[in-house]
C-alpha cells in the first residue's frame, strides 16, 4: 500500500530540502567515494585546452546541481516511500560528482555557474512537478534524465583534450554511475516518456549547456 506523508513528515521533509539546497549551492561538497582522477598523471595543458576543460567540467558541475534539485522535488512528492528513498539515495551518490566536478573546475583555474541559483530552482519545480504527477512517471522522469546525461557525458569524452587525463577519469565514473541510477529507475517501475517530453527535455538541456559552459 502507498503511504502519503503526514503535515509534520511533510514539513520535515521541507526543511530538509532547503538544507539541501542552501548546501548544494554554498557549501563545499564531500564525496564519500575517492576522486577517480586522483592517480592520474597532472598534463602541462595549454591555455585554450585549459578553458575548454573547464567549460565542459563546468557544464557537468550544472549537471549535478540539477540533479540534487531535481531529486530533491520528487523526493518531495513522491506518492510512496519506497520512491521518495530512493530519489534520496540517488541525490546521495550524486554528491559525489558534485564534489569531483568542482574540484577539477577548481584546478583548472576557474569556477562553477554563476547561475547555479537559477538551474536549481528551476529542476527543483520540475522534481516536484514530475512527483506529483505519479511515481511511475516521476522514474521515468528520473531514466530519461540519465540517460540524456549519459550522451552528454560520451559526447565530453569525444571533446575533452585527450592529454586532460583527468577530467576523462572523473567523466568515465559518472557515466558509470548515471547508467546505473537509469537502469534502476525502470527496474522500480518507471514508465517511459512520450517522445514529445523527450524532445522538450533535450531541448532544455541544450540551452542550459550552451549557457554554463562560459558562464
Amino acid at each position: 500500500m502507498k503511504k502519503t506523508q503526514s503535515s509534520s513528515n511533510l514539513l520535515d521533509a521541507v526543511i530538509k530540502q532547503v538544507d539541501l539546497g542552501l548546501r548544494t549551492l554554498f557549501a563545499n561538497p564531500v564525496a564519500q567515494r575517492p576522486n577517480p582522477a586522483c592517480n592520474e598523471p597532472t598534463a602541462e595543458l595549454t591555455a585554450d585546452d585549459s578553458k575548454h576543460s573547464a567549460g565542459l567540467m563546468r557544464i557537468n558541475h550544472v549537471g549535478e546541481v540539477c540533479a540534487q534539485a531535481l531529486y530533491a522535488g520528487q523526493a518531495l512528492t513522491g506518492r510512496s516511500e519506497d520512491v521518495r528513498e530512493k530519489m534520496r539515495e540517488a541525490a546521495a551518490e550524486e554528491v559525489d560528482h558534485l564534489a569531483w566536478c568542482a574540484e577539477r573546475i577548481n584546478e583548472l583555474g576557474s569556477h562553477t555557474s554563476y547561475l547555479n541559483p537559477l538551474w536549481f530552482a528551476g529542476s527543483f519545480v520540475l522534481g516536484v512537478s514530475a512527483g506529483m504527477i505519479g511515481d511511475r512517471w516521476s522514474l521515468g522522469f528520473v531514466a530519461e534524465t540519465e540517460n540524456q546525461v549519459v550522451r552528454h557525458l560520451d559526447s565530453h569524452l569525444e571533446k575533452l583534450p585527450s592529454d586532460d587525463r583527468k577530467s576523462r577519469a572523473i567523466v568515465r565514473q559518472m557515466k558509470e554511475d548515471e547508467a546505473k541510477h537509469a537502469t534502476t529507475a525502470l527496474a522500480a517501475g518507471g514508465k517511459e516518456l512520450p517522445s514529445p517530453i523527450k524532445f522538450a527535455m533535450t531541448g532544455m538541456s541544450k540551452v542550459m549547456t550552451s549557457i554554463a559552459y562560459y558562464i
